[in-house]
């Protein structure tokens, strides 16, 4: 809004310094500042509310013994994050673009339906939350959507169905008639994963905010002509937009954090994970660097699948020998940490360390090929 405005401004008065405007490299860092400064000011608020009406984390009886203590700490914090994303969006950011608009609503959508999860868990007292095949449809759904836009929409046409492969030069891989499956499973997949992630004081926050950081210089360079030729990647016209998207969810973690780091004030919950998890994808997606992803979202691809082998080896043992048997202490793979000894903030800043060595490898891929 205020992106439309100071434009209009610009072009009518040409009053000095109001150019700066149109580009996207300072909307991004004001959407970061915006975002930050917007957490700080309804964060309080929100955690007080949540204190108030005791929406606070359940115990749960199968995580480590230590997580004990946390029940009662307010939950829904999500509600943060989604208004420190939104709002800087909806103020610095071009809202008759369509990839703005697109990854708007798959924030939205998954907040809503992580907001519903975290509803009936806490406030309804239903152990489960939302039954998971809904949870599931949803996110199912959601895919199907914005898969269709970006295969069908001829804004999207050149290059609906291509995707760059990291590592080869001048390779593009053709998903064809499979592309929109393929964005269903990123979405539910990834946003899963974060799900999942997000079970030790400040750790998925953070590491979507380095992911976010990363995936904003990518799509950067992918919106600019000469980047991206000089990178010899698929331009694509008006991607460059989603950087003002990256640098609010930057700023969000940021102010986020402030708050979840160790000992958390606050949880985001499932209104937070899903929204979170779904964006990362989005973005990944739009900008055609979705095989990226596995580097860059490698820290949730390992929780991810910590959880599934564990899962799978428990009742492939079960049957075999009648016991089902682990692999991990625990799982997620933080929880096999915890219970080795490893104190929760260790685990979490070696956790950030390690996602800043991916994201450093992620970008590397522009230039090794």
């Amino acid at each position: 809004m205020l992106y439309y405005l100071f434009d209009l401004l610009e072009r009518q008065f040409h009053p000095p310094g109001f150019g700066l405007f149109r580009y996207i490299t300072f909307r991004s860092a004001l959407a970061a500042i915006t975002a930050l400064l917007i957490s700080f000011v309804i964060g309080p608020m929100v955690i007080r509310k949540l204190h108030k009406h005791q929406i606070g984390e359940q115990a749960k009886v199968e995580g480590p013994k230590s997580h004990l203590s946390k029940a009662g700490t307010p939950t829904m914090g999500g509600l943060i994050i989604l208004g420190s994303v939104v709002i800087p969006l909806l103020l610095w950011g071009d809202l008759g673009n369509s990839y703005v608009l697109l990854i708007l609503l798959m924030t939205i959508w998954l907040g809503l339906l992580g907001f519903a999860d975290d509803y009936l868990k806490v406030v309804k007292k239903k152990k489960k939350g939302l039954i998971a095949r809904y949870k599931l449809i949803g996110q199912i759904t959601i895919g199907l959507i914005i898969g269709s836009i970006l295969f069908f929409s001829p804004q999207f046409a050149p290059f609906n169905s291509l995707t760059t492969v990291p590592f080869f030069k001048n390779l593009n891989f053709d998903y064809s008639v499979f592309y929109i499956p393929v964005v269903v499973f990123i979405i539910t997949a990834t946003s899963n994963a974060v799900n999942l992630t997000d079970g030790l004081d400040g750790l998925a926050i953070g590491t979507v905010g380095i992911t976010a950081l990363t995936l904003a210089l990518m799509s950067y360079v992918s919106g600019n002509i000469d980047f991206s030729r000089y990178l010899n990647i698929i331009y694509l016209r008006g991607s460059g937009e989603l950087t003002v998207y990256c640098s609010a969810l930057v700023g969000a973690s940021l102010g986020f954090l402030w708050y979840n780091a160790y000992p958390a004030q606050v949880f985001m919950g499932d209104t937070g994970s899903l929204a979170l998890g779904g964006a990362i994808a989005g973005v990944s997606l739009m900008i055609k660097k979705e095989l990226v992803l596995p580097i860059l979202g490698g820290i949730f691809l390992a929780e991810a699948l910590s959880v599934i082998i564990q899962r799978l080896y428990f009742k492939y043992t079960k049957k075999k020998y009648g016991e089902g048997r682990r692999v991990f202490k625990m799982a997620p793979l933080h929880h096999h940490f915890e219970l080795d000894g490893i104190s929760e903030p260790k685990i979490v800043t070696r956790f950030y360390i390690i996602g800043i060595l991916l994201a450093i490898l992620s970008l590397t891929t522009f230039k090794v090929r």
